[in-house]
């Protein structure tokens, strides 16, 4: 099993193949800020199965979603902070290698990334995050596949 340095390592690739793929395909126009914001997406996602137990991978994470938090707080989105909040606290419902590590929930884990902007009632924005959606997917399902999880 890799640690967090692996795990980050195959997110970058899949997060980085996934985005050219993408842009080959036509389904996105290379923008240097969305992509930046995908491979992190896709780094978080590769880090998230392992946030349940006290390791340097959960260090990263949580330092990334407090400084996240915080500037949506700063930022005056406080409604943003308590959902992000909210969902950044899941993980330690569990035990380690428990609910997280299940492909179920490399699906659902990000649909608060689709759902919340839904239930905001900004429609538009929900096709705005599917990309992102699917780079958390693709750097969980990196965690997974890393894990020996599809054998």
């Amino acid at each position: 099993m890799p640690d967090y340095r692996g795990h980050l390592a195959g997110g970058l690739f899949f997060g980085v193949m996934g985005l050219v793929g993408a842009i080959l395909l036509g389904w996105l126009v290379f923008d240097p800020l969305q992509a930046i914001g995908l491979i992190g997406f896709c780094l978080l996602g590769a880090l998230f199965p392992d946030v349940d137990t006290n390791s340097k991978g959960q260090n990263l994470y949580y330092a990334v979603f407090t400084v996240v938090d915080l500037v949506l707080i700063l930022r005056g989105l406080y409604v943003w902070a308590a959902w992000f909040g909210l969902f950044s606290m899941l993980p330690a419902v569990g035990s380690h290698r428990g609910w997280t590590h299940t492909w179920w929930a490399m699906l659902l884990v990000p649909v608060p990334i689709l759902a919340v902007p839904f239930f905001m009632q900004m429609p538009d924005a929900v096709r705005e995050f599917i990309p992102f959606y699917a780079a958390f997917v693709a750097g969980y399902f990196s965690h997974l596949i890393l894990d020996g999880k599809f054998k």
